[in-house]
């Protein structure tokens, strides 16, 4: 077994997975748990599909995709907070209006162009040999800034994500820290999307809070647990899509489903025994 991990990680391009996998698992734990528990989980959906359609005109262009998708699905979250504190359009109908056509329109530019080629079905559903080294280095720049941001704001994304209305007495401007979350997400999607493709990146985003959940009550217990647990499904999804050849973002998600599963048994478990 040692065997195959030193073989493994004698690659270059799987130690460049790991490496931006680890923070961009860890970014999407985080900024996970107040999403879901501001019922935002589907922004991580309806913004990686305005993501598919950024790389997709990036590639048609000919320009580099992560300078491309980041401005844009930066633009969209924030049209997204503004239209979700609209009364007219509800967040969940925002959301889906906006990534539909985000998505049409990205299939569209493909169609009458390049067509759907390698490239692009690693964008829908990810791939690690996606990475060059200046997309590792951007990941990891801009990982380690989202990071750094929310231990910086913890205190004040905590309030927010809990009550704004008494975040707004206690002198908090609620709107600027809801934009900072939204900003947060959108460059975790993005960076995200190269490995686990648009179709998957919201799965880092919802799977491991509610797994944590599942047993923890507090927020600082869920967003420990949260972390620990979504680096841990990627490291298993990263060695089973090595060991089985399989594709690394449906492995991760599979990673994560099992220990769903798992968090779910021990949650009714530890309340069973209270009772």
């Amino acid at each position: 077994m040692a065997a195959i991990f030193v073989e493994m990680f004698s690659y270059d391009f799987i130690l460049r997975a790991l490496i931006v996998g680890v923070l961009v698992s860890l970014c999407s734990a985080l900024l996970g748990v107040s999403l879901v528990l501001k019922r935002y989980s589907m922004i991580g959906d309806g913004l990686s599909h305005v993501g598919f359609s950024a790389l997709a005109f990036a590639m048609v262009l000919n320009i580099a995709p992560l300078y491309v998708a980041i401005p844009v699905v930066v633009t969209a979250a924030f049209l997204l907070l503004r239209l979700s504190e609209n009364s007219k359009i509800r967040g969940d109908a925002a959301i889906a209006m906006i990534s539909s056509g985000a998505l049409a329109l990205g299939v569209f530019a493909i169609s009458v162009t390049k067509g759907m080629n390698v490239d692009m079905s690693s964008y829908m559903f990810g791939s690690i040999l996606a990475m060059d080294n200046s997309d590792v280095v951007l990941s990891i720049c801009l990982s380690i800034i989202v990071l750094c941001l929310f231990v910086v704001f913890y205190n004040r994304i905590f309030a927010v994500t809990f009550d704004e209305n008494f975040a707004r007495a206690t002198g908090i401007n609620a709107e600027v820290y809801n934009a900072l979350i939204a900003f947060l997400s959108a460059v975790t999607i993005v960076l995200g999307m190269r490995m686990m493709g648009a179709l998957l990146i919201s799965s880092l985003i919802v799977f491991p809070p509610l797994s944590s959940m599942q047993v923890f009550k507090t927020f600082r217990q869920v967003i420990l647990s949260s972390a620990l647990l979504s680096v841990a499904c990627f490291f298993v999804g990263l060695c089973v899509s090595y060991l089985w050849s399989t594709p690394t973002g449906s492995s991760v998600v599979m990673a994560n489903i099992v220990a769903f599963s798992i968090f779910y048994v021990l949650g009714k478990t530890r309340g069973r025994r209270k009772q």
